[in-house]
């Protein structure tokens, strides 16, 4: 059962399910339902697909992340990131039909569900954390911005090639405008109006679904479409069917690219909204894991029921938290809302304004887009803000999946330089007191010419060692012919790889055949071990290894032998 618990954590809370926790359920489910409704259909429609298959994408993927996410508020469906990156992924492939269009999304929502769901059977969760905040706000405000201006040709009822580069849209926007349809751009900033300002007459307004209704009535009131005011038509009604992807090799090494991709930004993007909303309850556990077996059941639950790749999304799941949710049932009532949906109530979409549709995703993604940020990073950090508007920049210009891909890449160079480069300090002793500090932060610190005492801060390995080494021998050439005591403080030295251990042995033979006293300083235990397997303490000498500083220079300084407790606590291995 504590198995089955673990793999299905909805066995974990449903049994034990209060009666208190049903109204914020029901609120927040019926809430996030009507959400739904125009969010799916209109993220359906910017990811290329017809408006109805953003209902399908709410229906069972929802209930399998609910079955086997850990997250109690997450909601999950069609986003406008994702939405953008199928659309980008799919055209690659030209599909000659709306029927192989939708192929090729159930295709890329199996593979995503794949990716993500072996990753978390194989414990890969922590794979996120290669996606950077600076990478992550970069990317997301560029592809915010794309998604707005792929909306244009809804809102203004002109016709534009679909394109992901700020560039061409542009191009392609100032070569149409004048065939702006007023009606259809009026009816669309009434929409943005609506859903922008509504909730100041009451945050708990299903503003979108207002915007939806004034559209439909408008539209049908006054005949509209005699107008050229595009609508949606005739919306399917019914449960989604079996469908199934493509099992085409060729068909799968396309999209497997964008896949990766879709896989690894929605789930950074999904388990940070989750998180930042655990952090507000801390009756549950996330578990990074079993997040992504959950969002890979969702997505497989979307390629064989007609929907396309799903994820958790910030706005939605931050409504489902301030309505009362506090289990997943919300989700399950959500639900049901769309089935009831889907199976009476598609007939009342017809004239639904498309424009209406891109105002509802317009006010989505604005929220997306970070100028605080950027601001903060100029300030604070240089890095990472070169890294931000690289990303931010590659993802205007050179498309959504080159853009998260060059981040990737600066990202994970980023942290081999700072690995690289560790934080190196030379110390001396601080007056009246037996401490030791960095030489370069603290004033009035005096270094002695014939000693050198150096603090090396993280892991000494074979991506470091060159550094270290270079940085050693500037101070050493400091220092002259006058050295004659070197000590090597571990205290912050975390682990030495056999790069590492090869390199400190070096040192240690060229310093005693120079005659230089050398000595070990706060080694921690794991370090201890690994000196004690190269081999280093008996090369060095038992009595020059110590558990601090000021034992270490007193006994170089007087040749003591030192606290005898103290060197059996300098000396303890587990090796």
């Amino acid at each position: 059962m504590q198995l089955l618990k673990k793999f299905m954590p909805i066995f974990d809370w449903l049994p034990n399910y209060k009666k208190k926790n049903l109204q914020g359920d029901l609120s927040a489910g019926l809430t996030v339902g009507i959400m739904l409704i125009p969010q799916g259909m209109a993220y359906a429609m910017l990811a290329g697909l017809d408006p109805i298959h953003g209902l399908y994408a709410v229906t069972v993927p929802i209930l399998l992340y609910a079955l086997f996410g850990t997250s109690r508020q997450l909601a999950v469906g069609p986003v406008a990131m994702v939405s953008l990156l199928t659309a980008a992924g799919i055209g690659t492939l030209n599909p000659d039909s709306p029927e192989q269009y939708l192929l090729y999304a159930l295709t890329l929502a199996f593979l995503i569900g794949l990716i993500q769901f072996g990753m978390g059977i194989l414990r890969f969760g922590f794979f996120v954390n290669f996606l950077s905040h600076p990478v992550i706000n970069g990317f997301t405000s560029a592809a915010a911005i794309i998604i707005g201006l792929s909306q244009i040709k809804h809102l203004f009822g002109i016709e534009l090639p679909r394109s992901e580069y700020l560039q061409d849209i542009m191009v392609n926007i100032y070569h149409n405008i004048s065939g702006i349809n007023w009606t259809a751009f009026g009816i669309g900033i009434a929409g943005i109006i609506i859903i922008k300002f509504g909730k100041k007459i009451h945050k708990s307004l299903p503003t979108p679904l207002l915007a939806v209704v004034f559209g439909i009535l408008i539209v049908w009131g006054f005949n509209l479409t005699d107008q050229g005011v595009a609508i949606l038509g005739d919306v399917p009604s019914g449960l989604p069917g079996l469908s199934s992807p493509s099992f085409s090799m060729e068909t799968w090494s396309v999209l497997l690219p964008i896949a990766i991709t879709i896989s690894l930004v929605s789930f950074a993007e999904s388990f940070a909204v989750s998180k930042v909303i655990q952090n507000k309850h801390k009756n549950y556990k996330l578990d990074a894991n079993q997040e992504l077996i959950g969002l890979g059941m969702a997505n497989f639950g979307a390629a064989f029921f007609m929907g396309y790749p799903v994820t958790g999304g910030f706005s939605r799941t931050a409504v489902n938290d301030q309505s009362g949710a506090k289990t997943a049932l919300a989700s399950i009532i959500s639900v049901a809302l769309i089935v009831i949906t889907l199976l009476f109530l598609t007939e009342l979409f017809f004239y639904l304004p498309k424009s209406i549709l891109a105002a509802v995703v317009i006010v989505a993604v604005m929220g997306l887009i970070d100028i605080k940020t950027p601001k903060t990073l100029w300030k604070a950090d240089k890095t990472d803000f070169i890294l931000l508007m690289t990303t931010f920049v590659s993802t205007l210009t050179l498309g959504i999946v080159v853009g998260i891909i060059i981040g990737m890449v600066l990202s994970l160079i980023a942290v081999l330089y700072k690995a690289s480069r560790p934080h190196m300090a030379k110390l001396a002793k601080v007056p009246d007191a037996n401490i030791y500090r960095n030489t370069s932060r603290f004033e009035g610190l005096k270094e002695n010419n014939d000693e050198l005492f150096i603090r090396i801060d993280g892991q000494i390995y074979f991506a470091n060692i060159s550094f270290i080494q270079k940085r050693i021998e500037a101070w050493e050439k400091e220092k002259g012919n006058n050295l004659k005591k070197v000590i090597l403080n571990f205290e912050s030295v975390i682990s030495i790889d056999s790069s590492g251990a090869h390199e400190i042995e070096e040192w240690i033979r060229n310093w005693h055949k120079k005659g230089i006293q050398v000595a070990i300083a706060g080694a921690r235990g794991p370090v201890r071990d690994i000196l004690k397997k190269w081999n280093m303490i008996e090369s060095l000498g038992k009595e020059n290894i110590f558990v601090n500083m000021h034992d270490a220079v007193l006994f170089l300084n007087e040749d003591g032998k030192g606290n005898s407790l103290d060197k059996k606590y300098a000396l303890q291995s587990n090796v």
